[in-house]
């Protein structure tokens, strides 16, 4: 491993870069820590080259790109752009983990994953799952992870189908998976799509609920539900935030996992991923499928 110096460029798209991200990579070692805002997809190649043609080639491994955000798509976007803006043998680390989105996408995938086999001994593939909350960053990073495991899993659409449509298009043409967009603004919808869910991804906004008591009771094919919202009122009606496989109140049939639950996780997979950068021997692109692999790691 090369004695250099490590350097992490921090791109955020918005006005400021995570403190949280920052303080993660810190803490994994990296010894310089520029955060770049308002950074444009257009801007990325220039900032990339600026950073590989100012050391040796030899110094790419201790050298990295963080993209942040809040938007998966254009992450994807900028860890593409940087990708392409490499000249062997200059080369540097990309990480992409946008609001700390996929790392979080990864832990709850991971979480549920095996909850499933220790409660119920299957897995994800041929398991239907409802993604509420779809076109937020968690949500899509999960269904496109869950997807690529072979569930069937189904984007729930609140206000009209058309981001959700779009959003299956994207997972499709990047990733190769089938997601299905489905309607549920109404209450009707809603409860035929959670009557016909084995698992429930919670990914909606901060204090907004998704699942009722009720409605759960009224699941009986539903195995288990995991919630990313720790604001109260909880995202699912019940969900205790310590909660990894325990029954929801009054819901004998359907386990729960609870938003530190699966934060533990997440932050142990950032911490990971961070200090894989640093330790590689060759540079290294991460994203929400390297964050799967690595959250597994971590509930096994």
């Amino acid at each position: 491993m090369s004695e250099a110096t490590p350097i992490l460029h921090m791109f955020a798209p918005q006005k400021h870069m995570s403190p949280f991200d920052v303080n993660m990579a810190a803490d994994a070692g990296f010894k310089v820590i520029v955060p770049y805002t308002n950074v444009e997809l257009r801007e990325v190649t220039a900032l990339v080259q600026d950073a590989i043609f100012s050391r040796p080639p030899e110094y790419g491994v201790r050298t990295g790109v963080f993209v942040g955000g809040k938007d998966a798509i254009l992450a994807l976007d900028m860890m593409k752009a940087a990708k392409e803006a490499l000249v062997p043998p200059f080369q540097l680390s990309v990480f992409a983990d946008p609001a700390g989105s996929f790392t979080t996408a990864a832990g709850m995938v991971a979480c549920v994953e095996k909850v499933l086999k220790q409660k119920h001994n299957r897995d994800l593939n041929g398991t239907t799952v409802a993604v509420f909350g779809a076109t937020g960053v968690v949500g899509f990073a999960s269904s496109v992870i869950a997807a690529l495991e072979g569930a069937k899993v189904r984007m729930i659409a609140h206000r009209g189908v058309d981001r959700v449509f779009k959003a299956a298009e994207v997972a499709k043409e990047r990733f190769g998976v089938d997601l299905e967009p489905v309607p549920g603004e109404t209450p009707e919808k809603k409860l035929e799509i959670i009557k016909s869910a084995e698992v429930v991804f919670a990914a909606a906004a901060a204090g907004i609920q998704v699942l009722s008591a009720q409605e759960i009771q009224a699941a009986d094919k539903l195995l288990v539900t995991a919630d990313v919202n720790a604001v109260p009122p909880a995202g699912v009606e019940g969900m205790d935030l310590f909660m990894n496989g325990e029954p929801l109140p009054g819901c004998p049939g359907t386990l729960g996992v609870g938003p530190l639950a699966i934060g533990d996780v997440k932050y142990k997979t950032e911490a990971g991923l961070f200090k894989r950068m640093i330790s590689a021997t060759e540079p290294v692109h991460l994203d929400f499928r390297d964050a799967f692999k690595l959250a597994r790691s971590f509930v096994a």
